[in-house]
């Protein structure tokens, strides 16, 4: 990037207003996006998966963005491995599928063979001096916790412990390594990944274009921390309700409280736990539970709800009896596909534990609502009569993010 780039680009950043939306160029420019994938999408720990996708040696699948492409695959160990679909000889795709079953990993193109641990297994005709461990496939930093699988796409990756110590409790009150992927949707959306992302930071939007999450999460819920901790105005009736319900919970032996970040820093975390509405036990359209088989270290329903957001790319909404997971995958300027996984107890049989249904019902719904208000939102902001508009008091967590993007990106601009 010329000096010139990167004066204009600190000088759209000092422009933005306090309590406005990001200006146009931000959600449209091919230069800005590429500088978003470098500064942010790959050099965060990003959940990908969940290891019950591959439970056998040899099954594998691919996770694709921009040029990149992992295999992330069980070896014969039963670890899991994630490497780089790059041939060491010329560089050819390895895996053309993208998911499947493998004894090894071959190159379609010279048959250069690799063990599922990425070790060079063979490769015909080299000469005598050629040394096959100098040649194992790339390894692409990952990290299994609690089931989930991390990848971060960084030569010098921020420190995992680090990274996970705020939200760690609340990932491991819902046992999800002692869970299995109940169902997978993906769900590809024409609408910058900003834009995505800040859909999913307020709930401004909740009452007029979501009435099943209206169904499960009160009103004044919906005020306070419909987009998460912190993002609404202060309810006092829902701060005494939330009193009562903590109280309740910790009697039960329940993890309550939340986190957010306080001081700036390379993370956008945050996470909660709060009451379902009243006589609710799981997110579900009659509020009764989808699966008969609590999570993590639940005995009984706590009538509760778990909000994680371990960084901006992934969400983590738990109920007692499941977890729904969101992967947000930038594709281009003007498309974000948003992945969900939903997981249940590694036990619990379809038809007989859970109703799937039941399961998927609000987050699918919602996710295609909101699909259509991303898309819609995308098509205004293109318009050359689009100027950012005033935020309102629900929208705090659009705000805060908007803070948290615009710093890392003008620091990310001075090193470039």
């Amino acid at each position: 990037m010329n000096i010139e780039e990167k004066s204009s680009l600190k000088q759209l950043i000092k422009f933005q207003k306090p309590n406005f939306p990001l200006e146009q160029r931000f959600y449209m420019d091919s230069t800005i996006f590429n500088l978003d994938m470098e500064t942010f999408f790959f050099n965060q720990w990003i959940i990908v998966g969940h290891e019950s996708r591959i439970p056998e040696k040899g099954n594998y699948f691919l996770f694709n963005i921009e040029n990149e492409s992992i295999i992330i695959i069980r070896d014969d160990n039963g670890k899991i491995n994630c490497f780089y679909n790059v041939c060491r000889h010329r560089g050819s795709k390895i895996c053309l599928e993208n998911e499947g079953s493998t004894r090894s990993l071959i190159c379609p193109y010279h048959a250069w063979s690799y063990k599922l641990d990425g070790s060079l297994k063979s490769a015909r005709l080299m000469d005598e001096d050629f040394c096959s461990d100098e040649w194992s496939l790339h390894k692409c930093n990952s990290i299994i916790f609690e089931g989930l699988i991390f990848i971060n796409f960084s030569n010098k990756p921020d420190n995992f412990n680090q990274f996970i110590k705020p939200v760690k409790p609340f990932i491991e009150l819902h046992g999800l390594g002692e869970a299995k992927i109940a169902a997978r949707r993906k769900y590809h959306t024409m609408g910058n990944w900003k834009l995505t992302l800040d859909n999913f930071h307020e709930c401004y939007h909740c009452q007029p274009s979501h009435p099943e999450y209206c169904s499960v999460h009160d009103s004044e819920y919906i005020l306070a921390y419909g987009g998460g901790s912190g993002t609404g105005p202060h309810s006092e009736k829902f701060s005494r309700r939330l009193a009562e319900w903590n109280e309740k919970t910790k009697k039960l032996g329940y993890l309550t409280g939340e986190y957010s970040e306080r001081n700036f820093n390379n993370f956008s975390r945050g996470a909660e736990r709060t009451p379902l509405s009243e006589g609710k036990l799981s997110e579900t359209k009659n509020g009764k539970p989808a699966c008969k088989k609590l999570m993590g270290k639940f005995k009984e329903h706590d009538h509760g709800y778990t909000g994680i957001g371990p960084s901006p790319f992934n969400s983590l909404m738990m109920c007692n009896d499941f977890a729904t997971l969101f992967t947000f995958v930038p594709k281009s300027p003007h498309q974000t596909d948003v992945e969900i996984m939903w997981l249940v107890h590694k036990d619990a049989e379809e038809g007989k534990d859970y109703n799937l249904e039941d399961m998927i019902w609000l987050w699918d719904k919602t996710t295609i609502a909101d699909k259509r208000i991303i898309e819609d939102n995308q098509k205004g902001v293109l318009s050359s009569k689009y100027q950012p508009g005033p935020l309102s008091t629900m929208e705090l967590g659009v705000e805060s993010f908007k803070n948290w993007y615009l710093e890392t990106f003008y620091l990310a601009l001075d090193k470039n």
